[in-house]
């Protein structure tokens, strides 16, 4: 059964929408900055410049709820703009989140710990699920609703099991997707890590030292043959791989051979029924943590018996967006498909020394991009790959 991808809609730091985000990719404008809050003011981030005020005005959200939530509603209803629910049409919302409402939660402690008073009622905010809760009920859907948190692969495992829930009969079109903001509890436990970069990151690049956090969510609609004939909605692309697979090596660190990266991407070739040569471009995980970067080498070479394709990791525009990076990376994977362009790898200078791989270094255009692998890696060895497809 085919699942068609109808509609998209992101916001990250280099954009607040699919447009917006499209052209400072072409442009090569990364986003990542000197923060603009009090706790991020120190550090370079992917910050969206809005205040929640600001977010609930510009973008006329109706829908009271945290940070995170309030960014999954912009690009929830990017994506599911000029859809209408129809109730023969069974559609869900699947969203993924790893921080939910912890900025609400941050702000109303601060308040206790100063003595001021405090409302309590926002602690309500802060549980992940409430989260995907508030987005469904900005855009009116009251059927199934379910929440992922599967750290860093989020929003891919959310979108695989969109597509798996499609082919099952279950459901006939699904939102599916991924929303984080940044919070001083991210920020600073990454620092613990010591996984943080307090410069620019660099993917893929030799001297590579950590990650930047960012902040965005991102949303992709699936449907199904049958709904798209009650929709009446044209294809951008299909989603026609997926897989989730475990190394289960470390707590937070990927395998140093990439086993786990690699039994995804094996894994979701076989559900695309495509071989590795069909591959034009693949968007990497691409975190620019020493041990994140070479795992993924090591797979890629693996996967692709040492001839890797065009590859990149976006993260460097919009820095890691957590949670929400499967689904911002998603939008982009039909972008390139679209377009015909292959996204490049910003800042980077010398290849891994290991590995050897020069991933793309400036913009490609009119390029033949037929299928797009995309990565998503966790914490706990959550590896998830997606593979999407010219419809």
């Amino acid at each position: 059964m085919d699942i068609f991808i109808t509609g998209y809609g992101v916001i990250s730091a280099i954009g607040n929408n699919v447009e917006e985000n499209l052209n400072n990719l072409i442009q090569e404008k990364t986003a990542i900055k000197q923060g603009l809050r009090n706790f991020s003011s120190k550090f370079k981030v992917g910050e969206i410049p809005y205040t929640n005020e600001e977010l609930r005005s510009e973008f006329n959200l109706k829908t009271e709820g945290s940070r995170t939530a309030l960014l999954g509603m912009v690009a929830a209803k990017e994506a599911f703009l000029n859809h209408e629910l129809f109730d023969h049409v069974k559609t869900g919302l699947i969203s993924g989140t790893s921080v939910g409402g912890m900025d609400t939660t941050e702000e109303e402690y601060k308040k206790y710990l100063k003595g001021d008073r405090v409302n309590y009622k926002n602690y309500f905010n802060h549980p992940s699920g409430t989260t995907s809760a508030q987005i469904a009920s900005e855009l009116g859907i009251s059927g199934f609703v379910n929440t992922i948190s599967t750290a860093c692969s989020s929003a891919a495992n959310a979108i695989m099991m969109g597509a798996r829930l499609i082919r099952s009969g279950y459901l006939d079109r699904v939102i599916v997707g991924g929303t984080d903001s940044l919070t001083q509890f991210t920020i600073f436990g990454f620092r613990s890590l010591m996984i943080f970069d307090d410069e620019w990151c660099k993917p893929f690049d030799n001297s590579r030292k950590g990650l930047n956090l960012g902040e965005g969510a991102g949303y992709i609609v699936l449907e199904s043959q049958k709904s798209i004939q009650t929709t009446g909605k044209i294809a951008l692309a299909k989603l026609t791989g997926w897989s989730n697979a475990s190394d289960a090596f470390h707590q937070t660190a990927s395998s140093p051979d990439g086993d786990g990266a690699v039994l995804s991407m094996n894994q979701a070739l076989q559900v695309a029924g495509l071989k590795p040569n069909d591959i034009n471009y693949v968007n990497a995980h691409g975190t620019a943590t020493p041990n994140n970067d070479l795992s993924e080498s090591k797979a890629l070479i693996k996967i692709f018996n040492g001839k890797v394709p065009p590859f990149s990791s976006t993260k460097s525009y919009t820095g890691h967006t957590l949670a929400a990076s499967g689904g911002i990376e998603s939008v982009y994977a039909v972008l390139s498909i679209q377009n015909k362009i292959l996204f490049p790898n910003l800042n980077h200078t010398a290849p891994i020394e290991e590995t050897g791989l020069i991933p793309i270094k400036r913009i490609e255009k009119n390029m033949e991009v037929n299928h797009v692998l995309s990565n998503s890696f966790g914490f706990g060895g959550n590896n998830s790959t997606l593979i999407f497809s010219k419809k």
